[in-house]
């Protein structure tokens, strides 16, 4: 037999020694439960994600290990840059921050030296939830063992999956706590997306979705979107342990659900936003999901969390904010009727309340979030690149708004 026909059989070899090499990463249930048992209430963390692009032409520039390379050496972002799958995405991550100011304050110093070190090398930092025409077949993943098992194991899947997104951490003490919050919040990811979505464009069309990021993220990956309720953590642990005695899973991160335990830093983490344009809106995104991660917690311990909402009855609002976002209506299930998306965020900050005041968060919402600008500007006659192109130049100027020079 030739080399080049041994060379399937090799490679299959290679990836099975990989596989074999991990440790089942963060999947010891007993020590995860340990973890949350000895968490830090309240305790965050932010992680915000950048899309790399040319000034010029706005296309994705596949330069991700370039700029983490330049990221190494500078001692703040050497800890804080990270990569996300495809070759033209940057993460920056907070770290965990004792209180929100701490977290924000944290994080606008990690935004400059990030957008300062992409500048020195000729690129932007973009952040929408899709870039508009980017084709998903031009992506390359990341060379790590990590993103070549999924790359293997979900091929086409995560080939197209060239978002960006906001992520919140919040430590929670107590495994049972947790989940019970996770359970809760399942019913808020609508409102929090509506308020979120900032992806109306695709494969240069206008897509007539809000947020077409959730589509390509949520509604393909396995274990993603919303699980039913776990109710305590032994159901919840129970069905991690099948996942790795069926071979499912073999680390943490394949848990991919819009809000989930997060095995390594007993933390309850909330995924389902899209990437926000503008630096404040990031940053009023992250609070008011702060404060709902706060408040499911309190409420637990007085006895008020109430019955988690039902499977069928969230999938429904999720379509809705999927596909009219902050301009379309919700159903109030508990009153059966229906409520406009800017009252369901209402009413979360107002439940959210003695949170914020807690925890010294003070958010508002915006009068239009990113996709009802983008929408706004095509009536106008303004076409999907100028609205790109604006959207760019409004990150340059929000995200670090004492100025890094973008000419």
């Amino acid at each position: 037999m030739s080399a080049a026909a041994d060379e399937p059989d090799q490679q299959r070899h290679r990836q099975a020694s990989e596989a074999d090499s991990l440790s089942l990463e963060n999947l010891d249930m007993e020590e995860v439960r340990e973890r949350f048992e000895a968490s830090t209430d309240f305790t965050m963390a932010l992680e915000e994600e950048f899309a790399l692009v040319d000034p010029q032409t706005l296309e994705l520039q596949q330069r991700f290990e370039e700029l983490y390379a330049a990221c190494q050496r500078d001692e703040v972002l050497a800890e804080s840059a990270a990569g996300e799958l495809i070759s033209s995405e940057i993460e920056i991550r907070s770290g965990r921050s004792e209180t929100f100011a701490e977290a924000t304050e944290r994080q606008r110093d990690r935004r400059s030296r990030l957008f300062a070190t992409a500048h020195e090398l000729g690129l932007h930092l973009a952040a929408t939830g899709t870039h508009p025409w980017a084709s998903y077949l031009d992506q390359r993943i990341i060379d790590t063992p990590h993103y070549r098992r999924l790359r293997d194991e979900l091929r086409w899947v995560v080939q197209r999956n060239s978002t960006w997104s906001l992520h919140l951490h919040m430590g929670i003490r107590g495994a049972d706590r947790a989940v019970a919050v996770c359970d809760h919040l399942r019913g808020l990811l609508p409102a929090l997306l509506a308020l979120s979505a900032n992806s109306p464009f695709l494969d240069g069309l206008e897509t007539g979705l809000h947020t077409v990021r959730t589509e390509i993220f949520t509604r393909t990956f396995p274990r993603c979107g919303v699980h039913e309720p776990f109710g305590d953590w032994a159901a919840y642990a129970d069905f991690i342990d099948l996942l790795v005695r069926t071979r499912s899973i073999v680390e943490s991160t394949q848990l991919w659900w819009s809000v989930r335990p997060h095995h390594a830093f007993g933390t309850v983490e909330l995924r389902i936003c899209d990437a926000q344009s503008r630096g404040s809106e990031s940053f009023a995104l992250a609070g008011t999901i702060a404060a709902c991660i706060a408040q499911a917690a309190i409420d637990h311990d007085d006895g008020r969390l109430g019955q988690p909402l039902r499977q069928r009855e969230i999938e429904e609002n999720l379509w809705r904010a999927i596909r009219y976002g902050m301009d379309g209506e919700m159903i109030d299930f508990a009153a059966r009727e229906e409520i406009p998306a800017r009252t369901a965020v209402e009413r979360l900050l107002e439940w959210s309340a003695p949170a914020r005041k807690a925890l010294g968060i003070d958010v508002s919402i915006p009068e239009e979030n990113g996709a009802q600008r983008a929408y706004r500007a095509l009536a106008g006659g303004a076409s999907i690149e100028e609205i790109y192109r604006e959207s760019v130049a409004e990150t340059q100027r929000t995200y670090v708004p004492e100025g890094v020079s973008t000419a």
